[in-house]
């Protein structure tokens, strides 16, 4: 394998999909995803921590009564994540965030898939003008023109409420309540394909401007960060989860305990959705619900349907993520040229562009971007 450095647009394309999993069932079969199912989460975290998210590896978050969940970066190594204990299986996420400050100090509202389909939001430290919003169909990283810019007032100063909503036909980021980019799934295949598996959802902050990242994740990032500067903090005040189960909100499943690949395919029609406490209770398979969406976009835009031109001419963003202590049982990779398999998972390095990770020797999170070629 070998290293090479691109230019910042390519490169926070090209690195944005998140890269790892612990059992892909695209490849082998893989313990069903505990599903969310019909409770609607709702977490205030400024009245403290909630077991729903379990804490990532070498993660510390101090909780605050105002501004709520605090993720800190003092230094290049530190990256403060929480996934989620169960999955959602389509569905609507509200979070309600400031971003962190800093050149190079990147935010991030994430859901992703076994099979590494994601749906991303992310911030970067320095831009005070725009958010960045990003998906990716099983990993795949051959095409890097899915991401796309969205204006918003003063992310790190001002509270907003970040949203995704997730359907079999439709996916739309929200702001405030305002729909700002949707994407149709008029079911193109590869890396255009729509995301469309049961998802995790992460909420994290890291550092892309570091040392000794490539040039090109740096000038993404909008240049080394200056530790002098800091500490940088974002806050997630709150954060609102329904799981539709397999439908569009309105038709599906009245319930679901887990999710179920059928077969290897990684298609949401191959999702069995499992209500009761075991897979041996009441199962039933998702349908299409009554209302498909129609292909409006052409193919080189995936169906991508900006509510505004974009003020930057970059396309996509990085959103990488450590892997999670307890989820992984304390599996790591090494920042060289390949990652490593974990101790009972695996590490999926699928397409050129590859996020390398290692955790530091006091178990922080390490990450650096390469291409992998």
């Amino acid at each position: 394998m070998q290293i090479k450095t691109i230019t910042a647009l390519a490169f926070a394309s090209l690195v944005s999909a998140q890269t790892f999993t612990e059992c892909n069932p695209t490849k082998k079969t893989c313990p069903n995803d505990k599903a969310v199912g019909k409770e609607i989460i709702e977490i205030d975290f400024t009245k403290g921590k909630d077991t729903f998210f379990k804490n990532m590896i070498g993660t510390t978050i101090n909780y605050d009564d105002k501004l709520g969940a605090v993720y800190t970066i003092k230094k290049e190594t530190d990256a403060p994540t929480v996934a989620s204990s169960r999955f959602i299986f389509f569905g609507q996420v509200d979070v309600t965030v400031r971003a962190a400050f800093g050149k190079g100090v990147i935010t991030s509202f994430v859901l992703q898939s076994d099979d590494l389909d994601e749906i991303d939001w992310e911030w970067i430290g320095s831009d005070h003008k725009q958010v960045q919003t990003n998906y990716f169909s099983q990993g795949c990283t051959e095409t890097y023109d899915r991401g796309g810019f969205s204006t918003v007032s003063d992310p790190q100063n001002e509270w907003h409420t970040y949203t995704i909503k997730w359907t079999p036909t439709q996916l739309d980021w929200i702001i405030d309540g305002q729909v700002v980019r949707t994407l149709k799934n008029d079911g193109q295949k590869g890396c255009s394909a729509y995301p469309q598996t049961p998802m995790q959802i992460k909420l994290g902050t890291w550092v892309a401007g570091r040392k000794d990242a490539p040039q090109g994740t740096i000038e993404w990032a909008g240049g080394l960060t200056d530790f002098n500067e800091g500490p940088f903090d974002g806050y997630y005040k709150s954060i609102r989860i329904q799981d539709f189960m397999g439908g569009d909100g309105v038709t599906g499943p009245k319930d679901a305990s887990e999710y179920q690949y059928t077969d290897k395919s990684g298609t949401w029609q191959s999702i069995k959705v499992i209500s009761g406490t075991s897979t041996s209770g009441d199962e039933t398979t998702t349908k299409a619900p009554s209302k498909t969406g129609t292909a409006t976009s052409t193919a080189t835009t995936l169906s991508t349907v900006p509510a505004s031109s974009a003020s930057s001419a970059a396309d996509s963003s990085i959103s990488s993520l450590p892997i999670d202590s307890t989820l992984n049982n304390n599996g790591t990779t090494s920042t060289g040229d390949a990652a490593e398999a974990t101790e009972s998972g695996e590490i999926v390095t699928g397409g050129a562009g590859k996020l390398a990770m290692s955790i530091a020797s006091l178990g922080a999170a390490l990450f650096a971007g390469v291409m992998l070629l």
